[in-house]
């Protein structure tokens, strides 16, 4: 038997296919590769950056499927299933709306798969696939498996290895298809297993996954003790509460954190009562001075995620939002417009107040461009939120920005390990800003049926 694993792009750009120069191994297939038994035979493609084989044998085929890649994920399974291979999908996106996916493969898989991978095989083997298979959350994910990577050689990954010791959060921001998915709760590994993992693998420099490392304090510390031994260096993503308990941010630094992905989303206190972002909310009052000041303070290089569209916000407010991140030398900043991913608490809110664009469902319209305003907001028209998100993005990536930034000696300047990351990073992610802004969903150019306009 030959199971194929796919990693769908996003799409195009108007005139030729969207490579990722920034892409990184796509952990969710390595976990299904180590799920799968001996006898199968398991290939992986990427589609962000090599042709899929279609005409290649295969007997099973399985796309990991995103919001933001469903689009091309459905005209991946149709040309398989045109050619009598079946396929099953699953992932963020089939948890949120599953009855859609189900319309696109042969069979689903709702929730994470380690609980019904090894069924749906041995079903696929005795020729009764099953059309969805409802997986249950593990109270301890991934138990037992190590991550398979020999199918991510080759494939042009930047050097960093990827893999998670937590999932979930614990908090509820409105706006996120992850609290939707794990329905605001968190679920951790084995420390001892995450250190095998580790020591299975050659690479010293690891990015875990995870929503929020430090949801849980008390296992994060456990976590932590544990990889000062190993002498690693790592990042991940965090929420900002974490400065708040000075042996976590110790024993963090101590077991070779480099920085965080951190969610500031706004300045702006209104803005973070809209999201429920609770964990935030009095840190803003005073524009996060004294976090900033902490994060120094360890030599934690940041990357500030901002999220922007709320209906707090103006043109004004979202461009100092930009000129705060500039000011304060973060490492990396996120502008990313507020997406009401389906089924969260965002999206129903928009969809009854008649704000939702693109039919609703934007991931799958054809007018619809990477990067676009979703949503009709409350201060602005879509085109200027659209417009003044990707401002954002070309000011804070900025030549000028990027030279102004280096010269933080506490953070991007603490080390010359630390310098040399922030040299190599910034001009990559400066480049994929203008690569990736109004990219086009899916590779296939659509017909337009009679009547439309």
């Amino acid at each position: 038997m030959k199971l194929v694993l796919i990693k769908p792009n996003i799409g195009r750009r108007e005139h030729s296919l969207y490579v990722d120069e920034g892409r990184m191994e796509p952990l969710q297939l390595g976990i299904l590769a180590a799920l799968t038994p001996a006898e199968v035979e398991v290939v992986m493609y990427d589609d962000r950056m090599e042709d899929i084989p279609y005409d290649e044998p295969a007997d099973l085929v399985a796309i990991t499927v995103e919001t933001f890649t469903a689009r091309r994920a459905y005209e991946i399974s149709e040309e398989y299933r045109k050619r009598g291979v079946p396929t099953v999908m699953g992932g963020m996106h089939a948890m949120l709306l599953p009855e859609e996916v189900m319309a696109h493969a042969s069979s689903v898989i709702i929730g994470d798969a380690e609980d019904v991978w090894g069924q749906m095989l041995e079903d696929f083997k005795e020729g009764r696939l099953q059309k969805v298979y409802h997986a249950i959350q593990p109270t301890i994910p991934q138990k037992g498996v190590i991550t398979r990577r020999d199918i991510f050689e080759g494939k042009g990954y930047l050097p960093i290895t990827l893999l998670q010791f937590s999932r979930g959060c614990k908090y509820h921001c409105n706006f996120c298809a992850s609290s939707s998915y794990f329905k605001g709760r968190h679920y951790t590994r084995d420390v001892e297993e995450v250190i095998e993992e580790i020591q299975s693998q050659k690479r010293k420099l690891l990015f875990f996954v995870d929503d929020n490392i430090v949801s849980d304090f008390e296992k994060a510390k456990a976590l932590f003790r544990g990889l000062i031994p190993l002498k690693v260096k790592w990042v991940s993503q965090g929420s900002i509460d974490m400065l708040e308990d000075e042996e976590l941010m110790s024993l963090m630094v101590k077991s070779g954190c480099l920085g965080l992905v951190i969610g500031f989303e706004s300045i702006n206190e209104a803005n973070l009562e809209f999201a429920n972002k609770g964990a935030n909310r009095k840190k803003a009052l005073n524009h996060y001075k004294k976090e900033i000041k902490a994060l120094r303070k360890w030599g934690l290089q940041t990357w500030a995620a901002f999220t922007v569209g709320y209906d707090g916000d103006t043109k004004e407010s979202i461009e100092e939002t930009c000129r705060f991140a500039i000011k304060n030398k973060f490492c990396f900043a996120a502008y990313n417009i507020l997406m009401p991913y389906p089924n969260t608490p965002l999206y129903e809110k928009l969809k009854k107040e008649g704000r939702l664009l693109y039919d609703g469902k934007w991931w799958l319209h054809e007018a619809y461009r990477f990067n676009y305003a979703a949503f009709i907001p409350e201060n602005m028209t879509p085109d200027q939120l659209t417009e003044v998100s990707f401002w954002c993005r070309r000011t804070f990536n900025s030549p000028w920005s990027i030279f102004t930034r280096a010269l933080e000696v506490r953070t991007n300047m603490r080390t010359p390990y630390r310098f040399l990351t922030y040299l190599i990073y910034n001009p990559l992610f400066r480049k994929e800003v203008f690569k990736k802004q109004g990219m086009k969903f899916g590779l296939k150019k659509e017909v337009k049926q009679h009547g439309e306009s």
